[in-house]
């Protein structure tokens, strides 16, 4: 076998020992020509993976709807949902039945501008007995922004509010930009909170993503309190800041723990390029001297896409899909789904499902695309339907559960 190929029977082998990937093709859902074809992958299926189809009909139920390009989606213990409004920096609570709270009152001013606004919210592991949540959003400060990360005691009631405001991370070096900041967090199980971070987009803030001085397109790990964990990778080290779990990354829109509690992440890419990565301590993934994308104008960004110190992406999306939303598919609602990851898809309009055996992908499927939505945020609830956020001026909650079969 060529390296870098893979053949049909292969595949089929491949594919046969998955649940939920019988139904399968040898052809990629992407069928468009790449934008960087000089690029190939560096091992076999790490783009293009064979098509795979899901058995089960779906239903899509809308909640609720007219938020103002919401962002993120965090179930309280009763059911009830934390949306955020990311250009307004307005946080909801809704119910089941799709009715809607006043804005929470007390949350700090946000930067609206661009991609920045209020980003990710997610309900702290001991709400039930300290009622914090926590969430992200672009903070406005003396000669530019970047992203901080909050945790308050949510107040319930017809008027809800927070009290005892508390921010616990800021992203440093301040920079003026309103873009690539990252946003996502996510608790581990052993109560540690990791944040996802990008790179500003700029050039001033682009080449300091292999920085270890700097919070840019980096992943950190911090304890719910904002402090340090003692066995970060670069702790006791004057060249590095000591949140830094990894290093190399462009802008994290998307990040979920599989069930192992190995956090995974989906970065947007440039023209090409977007990655699924599972960012190990200390490591460094590339960006911006390695990478399968170019710039938006055509130019060249990367000389090659491998260098030594540095690692290979899981996958890779060429043309993108513009990740935004990851969760990794663990309920019995749709059984031919369990351990898939899906991810929201902005430009490509879909719900991306991949399927994964051992740590490699070997099936992609695009749904809902029929919808022509911009899906910004997918996460499971606690009942094994998926929940997702359209990404636009009237946007929609929507929940997914099986249907009936035909």
């Amino acid at each position: 076998m060529r390296h870098g190929l893979v053949t049909p029977l292969l595949t089929a082998l491949l594919l046969s020992a998955i649940p939920g990937a019988q139904a399968q093709t040898a052809q990629p859902v992407e069928t468009a020509p790449p934008n960087v074809p000089a690029f190939k992958p560096a091992f076999p299926q790490q783009t293009r993976a064979p098509a795979v189809k899901t058995r089960t009909p779906l239903v899509v139920t809308e909640i609720a709807s007219g938020f103002n390009k919401p962002w993120a989606i965090a179930f309280l213990p009763d059911g009830r949902f934390l949306v955020t409004e990311k250009p307004t920096g307005s946080l909801y609570i809704v119910t089941a039945a799709g009715k809607k709270s006043p804005p929470v009152a007390g949350l700090p001013k946000v930067d609206g501008r661009g991609q920045g606004g209020l980003l990710d919210v997610e309900v702290g592991p001991d709400y039930a007995k300290s009622g914090l949540i926590y969430w992200t959003y672009y903070e406005p400060r003396e000669g530019g922004n970047g992203l901080a990360v909050a945790r308050a005691k949510l107040v319930d009631g017809p008027k809800p509010r927070i009290k005892g405001l508390q921010v616990i991370f800021r992203m440093q070096p301040t920079l003026e930009s309103t873009l690539h900041a990252g946003g996502r967090l996510v608790f581990t199980p052993d109560g540690k909170l990791f944040v996802t971070l990008g790179e500003r987009s700029i050039l001033p803030g682009r080449v300091q993503a292999q920085d270890l001085k700097s919070d840019f397109g980096k992943v950190v790990r911090i304890n719910p309190d904002g402090a340090i964990p003692k066995d970060n990778p670069f702790v006791g080290r004057k060249d590095a800041r000591p949140e830094i779990w990894s290093s190399g990354h462009r802008n994290i829109l998307s990040a979920a723990l599989d069930s192992q509690q190995r956090l995974w992440i989906v970065e947007m890419g440039p023209r090409g390029g977007d990655e699924l990565n599972r960012p190990e301590a200390g490591k460094d993934y590339g960006w911006p001297t390695i990478g399968y994308g170019e710039e938006y104008s055509g130019e060249p960004i990367h000389k090659t896409t491998q260098a030594a110190g540095m690692e290979q992406p899981v996958y890779y999306w060429d043309p993108v899909i513009s990740p935004s939303g990851l969760t990794l598919y663990s309920g019995a609602l749709f059984p031919e789904w369990k351990g898939n990851f899906f991810i929201g898809g902005l430009s490509s309009q879909a719900l991306v499902r991949l399927v994964l055996k051992d740590d490699r992908v070997v099936g992609e499927e695009r749904l809902l695309t029929e919808r022509n939505a911009r899906i910004r945020e997918v996460v499971q609830g606690p009942d094994g339907a998926l929940y997702l956020l359209t990404d636009d001026s009237n946007g929609r909650l929507w929940k997914l559960t099986p249907g009936a079969a035909p």
